[in-house]
């Protein structure tokens, strides 16, 4: 018969906790240069004005510190986890800072197809599992070509789920105006070290920045679309 053993939370905050606002992580984000993980928010705010790791000061990178931090998912379903009522009360959170600001909330916006966003679900949902993130809260994102270097999309507009990255939009333009991903791949394997940025307002985002995350730090609620553009890192 095995014995339980009870571990009381305080003995584990020193490790799900924010170095920086010592609070609970949330969208726990990790330096990828020294592994220290802090609140998203928090790292991004510190990261604009220093380029060095709040914990062991080790440089990130001399000029873009926030291409070199990566969203840490499983610590993040530990901490919910561990700490009871942390996630409800962060979604609670959300929907009162829309509401003292006037705006709606974007997840109670009219999907395409008529439907609401919400916990319930009055279709068929035999296919829910692959939805393709249809039911999440959607952007509306124009992309914006700067460099001649590079073909201008057909289709400017796009409408996808708030919860994609920098990244997603960097393989789907690269996609589209490359002729498929493989010129991508060889040009990356020859060290020609291609990349495409994407930027908002002239400010270079980093590759796991969420749309929402861009939308609400970056695009600060302007109208929509949230107008991103995109340029290649060397010239092809």
């Amino acid at each position: 018969m095995t014995m339980e053993r009870k571990i009381k939370l305080k003995t584990l905050n020193s490790h799900i906790t924010c170095k920086i606002c010592r609070g609970y992580l949330i969208d726990a984000t990790t330096v990828t240069e020294c592994l220290h993980t802090f609140c998203k928010s928090c790292l991004v705010k510190h990261l604009e004005e220093n380029n060095t790791c709040p914990t062991c000061n080790i440089v990130i990178h001399q000029s873009h510190p926030l291409q070199y931090i990566s969203f840490d998912r499983t610590m993040q379903d530990i901490v919910y986890k561990l700490v009871p009522e942390l996630q409800k009360n962060e979604i609670n959170r959300e929907k009162e800072f829309y509401r003292q600001r006037g705006i709606p909330n974007p997840k109670d916006i009219p999907l395409t197809n008529g439907e609401v966003h919400g916990d319930e679900n009055h279709g068929d949902n035999t296919h829910a599992e692959s939805d393709y993130h249809r039911q999440d809260e959607q952007v509306n994102v124009c992309l914006e070509c700067i460099s001649s270097n590079l073909k201008t999309l057909k289709r400017r507009f796009i409408r996808c789920s708030a919860q994609a990255t920098i990244l997603h939009l960097k393989k789907f333009v690269a996609k589209k105006v490359l002729n498929g991903m493989e010129k991508y791949r060889d040009l990356a394997v020859f060290s020609c070290t291609f990349q495409i940025d994407i930027l908002c307002n002239d400010e270079l985002l980093g590759k796991d920045h969420t749309l929402k995350f861009v939308y609400v730090t970056r695009w600060r609620f302007q109208n929509p679309p949230l107008t991103l553009q995109y340029r290649p890192r060397v010239d092809i």
